[in-house]
């Protein structure tokens, strides 16, 4: 028997699928062992040969700032008091699920999630462009991270973003970007790593777009709004003018810069062209108890959004969680979002995770109801967990009641896309530090991406022609499909 739980093996136990594999390799003498685990392999092939990849779409929600994994997914209401904080696990509708009692909406739809609560994703810095780059990549940051710190810039060779690679994987669909990100484009300046195509190419980086938080139904894209003097048909002028002047450039088209730029003006020019594009965009056009159900706020209507653009047939849609919220800032201790370096509890309680979970509970509930949550991978992560042990020194220490930065453990969540909803894979220790049993790395949550959209062949080729892999370590977690 192999079974997905939250608890170490033990000789008088039930193994894990992974620990019977790492045994393999040692020299079992008793003769019934190493036919058990040739059966387990055996099965871990099937299995990983019977897994569909069922999603065409994939929605990431990354909650900005470093949400605090031990007060909303990894409770430990039996660990020391200044370790659990006031918060208490209420029972879903899923059985060995359990959520913090401040989402009762997303506790009803438990049982399409599944919650990994062994992610270790610690890096040099313990800090956000880290820890960014490292959940969105999957890549472990290079040393520039901790010499440059908050100041590293993205780099043009840097590792690509999850949604880069999978919209370079898929076939441009015309009229509408491959992958898209929204309602922002975290860190002003500079800008946080990892979010971007980077050595991919700028072609393939995401199309972004703008939200409002004084009206949130409301995205733009900059580069996609046509000024107020150009109508249809001047634009339609202008398209048939750029077409003639690339005819005289085609024996330049042979370098990657001039590919790339007419790459960029090609795809420019189709989506201010087309009537797809500016619906998908249109949140408007959704019904008030729809509007209503997701919370008229910035980030319910990105997810709204995300499901209009799914819909249109967009493979990647990124929703980074806007921090842009004064009132939070002040009330954090931060510089907004999910960094509750004070008052953690509070901030929590009252203004991030109500907005989170009508937002998302909704998402969830809408792509169900629609049919298309088989089809649309759902992975809500953020740039780290928060310490377990409350009090910042930055913010009061025990008195501030906030969570500093923790890179060293964190909670992700799947939902639709072939996952088996209603699971929880492995655990972290008693006190949420570190992971404990199942131990996974951001490599192997972004190998389960690219599994579940049907993407194994990762190689790729530089600017000179040579091969490379996107993406060398990690392995998908098939356990959970």
């Amino acid at each position: 028997m192999v079974r997905v739980s939250g608890y170490h093996p033990t000789l008088s136990g039930t193994w894990n699928r992974r620990e019977i594999l790492r045994a393999g390799g040692l020299p079992l003498v008793m003769s019934g062992i190493p036919r058990l685990v040739d059966a387990a392999e055996q099965r871990s092939v099937e299995e990983t040969r019977s897994v569909k990849a069922g999603a065409k779409s994939t929605i990431l929600f990354f909650l900005c700032g470093g949400a605090s994994h031990i007060d909303m997914w990894d409770l430990k209401p039996d660990a020391p008091l200044e370790y659990r904080g006031p918060f208490q696990p209420i029972a879903t509708s899923a059985i060995g699920v359990r959520l913090c009692e401040h989402l009762p909406l997303l506790a009803r739809q438990a049982h399409h999630i599944a919650l990994i609560n062994s992610v270790g994703a610690s890096v040099s810095t313990n800090d956000h462009h880290a820890g960014y780059y490292h959940n969105l990549t999957g890549h472990v940051p290079d040393p520039s991270f901790l010499i440059q710190g908050n100041n590293r810039t993205p780099y043009p060779d840097d590792w690509p973003y999850m949604g880069c690679v999978v919209g370079s994987k898929r076939p441009q669909q015309p009229g509408m970007p491959n992958a898209v990100t929204l309602p922002c484009m975290p860190g002003t300046p500079p800008h946080r790593p990892g979010q971007f195509a980077a050595r991919l190419g700028v072609k393939y980086d995401p199309l972004y777009i703008f939200g409002n938080r004084q009206k949130p139904t409301e995205f733009h894209a900059p580069n996609l709004l046509l000024a107020t003097d150009v109508t249809g048909s001047r634009f339609a002028a202008r398209r048939d003018l750029l077409s003639g002047l690339n005819v005289n450039q085609t024996a330049l088209d042979h370098t990657t810069t001039v590919q790339n730029w007419t790459s960029q003006q090609e795809r420019a020019v189709a989506l201010l062209s087309s009537a797809t594009t500016t619906a998908a965009f249109d949140v408007s056009r959704e019904s008030p108890e729809v509007i209503s159900r997701y919370g008229a706020t910035i980030n319910g209507m990105s997810l709204l959004t995300a499901r209009r653009l799914v819909e249109a047939g967009v493979p990647f849609v990124t929703v980074f969680w806007s921090e842009d919220d004064e009132v939070v800032s002040k009330k954090c201790s931060s510089g907004g979002g999910w960094d509750t370096h004070g008052n953690n509890f509070n901030c929590l309680k009252e203004n991030l995770l109500p907005e989170f979970d009508r937002a998302f509970s909704a998402l969830i509930e809408d792509l169900a109801d629609r049919h298309l949550l088989d089809e649309t991978l759902l992975m809500v992560t953020s740039e780290m967990g928060r310490t377990p042990k409350i009090g910042d020194p930055r913010s009061g220490g025990v008195r501030g009641a906030g969570r500093d930065h923790w890179t060293h453990c964190l909670t992700d969540l799947l939902a639709g896309g072939g996952i088996r909803g209603g699971q929880t894979y492995g655990s972290s220790d008693r006190r949420a530090e570190y992971p404990s049993s199942n131990p996974v790395t951001p490599a192997d949550i972004t190998k389960t991406v690219y599994h579940a959209m049907g993407i194994e062949n990762l190689e790729t080729f530089d600017n000179q022609g040579r091969p490379y892999n996107l993406l060398e370590e990690g392995n998908p977690l098939v356990e959970l499909f």
